[in-house]
């Protein structure tokens, strides 16, 4: 199983990276978590535009998912034809907000390129991956992944404040992909976003191998995002994600 980040800038896209979005690859399968604002130009430098196999999407704030118009738009456009249909896993209404977000009617709206597949909580196959879906806080609703596949495991918090639900997600895992966009300040809001010593407190709780930090604002001093996480209970290894970086958990 091999991650590739795509995009890790949080709520918009940065100088150096586009917004959220992960490559999963295993035993020739392609699984994109999230599509956020202008990540569909980076993917290409990592994998063919129409090899992508599946897409799952946390929630439906744009940097998270509005790169799909733009996927939509090379799918049905190719000049050979439009490009078969392939699922994407979101959660509910994600087909209507899609094609408003691309001023189509609803109906038919993008089922043409995708067929979308409505998340739950609970667990799934999709590809080689066996992939676990939680409820995490944020202000509209929003899931968590467990990804897992020949005895490897990434966790993936996508937008989230504190949250037992990420804890069980991760429980374990390799890799934690966790976001961070708050830096330590007083009166910080709950329930929307993790600050980096909250992210590695969670690592640490849920006894994961490693801790990657992502959903990095681009306003935020990056050098102190690492020395909030690294000034916590976790002793694992500590990073940030990097648009371009790759790796395989374990």
């Amino acid at each position: 199983m091999r991650l590739t980040i795509i995009g890790c800038s949080g709520s918009f896209p940065g100088p150096d990276s586009p917004a959220s979005s992960y490559l999963l690859e295993a035993e020739g399968f392609r699984l994109l978590l999230d599509l956020g604002s202008g990540s569909l130009g980076v993917l290409q430098r990592h994998v063919g535009l129409y090899d992508i196999d599946a897409v799952c999407l946390s929630h439906l704030h744009a940097d998270h998912c509005l790169d799909l118009c733009a996927y939509y738009v090379a799918r049905i456009f190719h000049p050979d034809g439009p490009r078969p249909r392939i699922p994407v896993y979101a959660p509910g209404g994600a087909a209507s907000r899609m094609a408003q977000a691309y001023g189509l009617e609803e109906s038919p709206g993008m089922v043409e390129a995708f067929e979308f597949c409505t998340l739950t909580p609970g667990s799934q196959r999709i590809g080689p991956f066996q992939v676990a879906t939680a409820h995490v806080n944020h202000p509209v609703e929003t899931f968590g992944f467990r990804l897992e596949h020949a005895g490897r495991s990434i966790a993936y918090s996508a937008d989230t404040g504190e949250s037992a639900a990420l804890l069980e997600l991760a429980g374990g895992a390799d890799l934690l992909l966790c976001k961070t966009s708050f830096l330590e300040a007083p009166g910080l809001p709950s329930d929307l976003h993790l600050t980096a010593r909250q992210a590695a407190q969670h690592a640490a709780r849920a006894g994961v191998g490693r801790l990657m930090l992502t959903h990095l604002v681009p306003w935020n001093d990056q050098a102190r995002t690492l020395e909030e996480a690294r000034g916590s209970s976790f002793t694992g290894p500590i990073s940030l994600a990097a648009s371009g970086y790759s790796l395989e958990p374990g």
